[in-house]
């Protein structure tokens, strides 16, 4: 199954998809964020470009698992891209993905700004990755 990850940020949208067995998550792009309507529009087009059966929405929840401000424009733009496509579309838990990239990636001496367009896509990957490595395996018989 190949599925599209969504990072949602206030700025910037970084997308990762499964390579074709479903099993591996990589980095897509990054999308800059325009609108909700917009941004859901678009995410449905990349989702059908990539003949994608899964498009997962990450959300932020806090430490007590409770909703925040960007866990609800979560939701909202997860609704959104529900209304234009019948791609089924799941909300799926991405606490610290960006941090975890951070954390990960070398300190170089290039500008901010330089470092952060990848950052996006690549937490997408975590989320990704993470809902990947928490579904039930399949068993071929």
């Amino acid at each position: 199954m190949i599925i599209l990850a969504v990072d949602p940020g206030q700025r910037r949208i970084g997308l990762a998809i499964t390579d074709p067995s479903g099993k591996v998550a990589l980095p897509l792009m990054v999308i800059p964020h325009n609108s909700r309507q917009i941004d859901a529009a678009r995410i449905v087009q990349i989702a059908s470009e990539n003949l994608a059966e899964l498009i997962l929405v990450g959300q932020a929840l806090d430490s007590n698992n409770l909703p925040t401000l960007q866990s609800r424009r979560s939701e909202n733009l997860t609704k959104a891209i529900q209304i234009l496509t019948p791609i089924p579309v799941k909300m799926w838990e991405e606490y610290r993905s960006s941090q975890t990239i951070r954390d990960l990636m070398p300190k170089p001496s290039k500008k901010r700004k330089q470092r952060e367009k990848p950052i996006d896509a690549l937490a997408a990957v975590v989320i990704l990755q993470n809902y990947l490595e928490n579904q039930p395996e399949e068993k071929n018989e």
